[in-house]
């Protein structure tokens, strides 16, 4: 099938990211169909600054709808309980939530649900790039991948930091966590998703160091990648503005999945 015959795109989630997404498409794909998966119908405000776009709460009526391909926006447990049934109908999904992965039994299932349909589930980078470096430099043996995420306090709000820190009274960087990608990702699915993406294309995720910081002095969200080899060493900083709608989200990672659904939107072949 030609990716050039999508004509229908189901989004999973309308917070900043999913709008980011569906204002992206409806900017730049013409005649394309679009159907959000909500877990209740928004009042028509929220939608008005939109074209026309199609509501379902159930997955199954989605999956009816015949959608060419999914984006899921959503978190983790939108992942846990949509993704499977879509990639068993035989349905692409991108997920932006890649953390979730973390866990080996929805790994599993999820590759599973993707071979018994015949559908592709695909990762995006999220706000890391340079990760294509990483995974060359795998096939040569890593010794050692860690990953350092500096954000402003603020940033960190919604997290299980904010009950372990006065965040407001944060004067000076401040370690809110320190283990491995494993941890990282199931404890702080809103914030660190991306030390997912460190992990899946280095040494996994528990073998990678991750560190997560709260601090003043910034104001951007600051990512940091090293990694050590028979390649020799590996050294990535991004330092990104926030989605301006969500300071927990790094704008560069909604650019990530703008990014890979142009990919499966324009490319010839799948």
């Amino acid at each position: 099938m030609s990716m050039s015959h999508i004509k229908r795109v189901g989004v999973i989630g309308f917070g900043a990211m999913g709008k980011y997404v569906v204002h992206s498409l409806q900017t730049h794909s013409e005649n394309l169909e679009l159907c959000l998966l909500l877990n209740s119908t928004p009042d028509n405000d929220v939608l008005t600054e939109f074209n026309p776009i199609k509501i379902e709460t159930d997955v199954h009526d989605l999956i009816q709808w015949k959608p060419d391909l999914v984006i899921e926006c959503a978190g983790h447990s939108a992942v846990i309980h949509h993704v499977p049934s879509l990639l068993k109908a035989g349905i692409d999904v991108v997920i932006a939530s890649i953390g979730v992965l973390a866990d080996t039994a929805i790994n599993e299932q999820l590759q599973n649900s993707a071979k018994d349909g015949d559908a592709r589930l695909i990762l995006v980078s999220g706000a890391v790039g340079g990760l294509d470096a990483l995974r060359s430099a795998k096939s040569a043996g890593l010794n050692t991948v860690e990953y350092r995420g500096r954000k402003p306090p603020k940033a960190w709000k919604g997290s299980p930091a904010e009950q372990e820190f006065d965040l407001d009274q944060i004067k000076e960087p401040t370690c809110i966590f320190k283990g491995t990608a494993a941890e990282a990702a199931i404890k702080f699915p809103k914030n660190a998703n991306v030390t997912a993406a460190v992990a899946l294309s280095g040494l996994g995720f528990d073998d990678t160091s991750v560190e997560l910081i709260a601090d003043p002095t910034i104001e951007k969200n600051i990512h940091e990648v090293s990694a050590i080899g028979s390649f020799g060493n590996l050294d990535i900083s991004l330092s990104n503005n926030p989605l301006p709608e969500n300071p927990r989200t790094s704008w560069l990672a909604a650019l990530s999945i703008e990014e890979a659904v142009t990919k499966q939107l324009h490319s010839l072949t799948f």
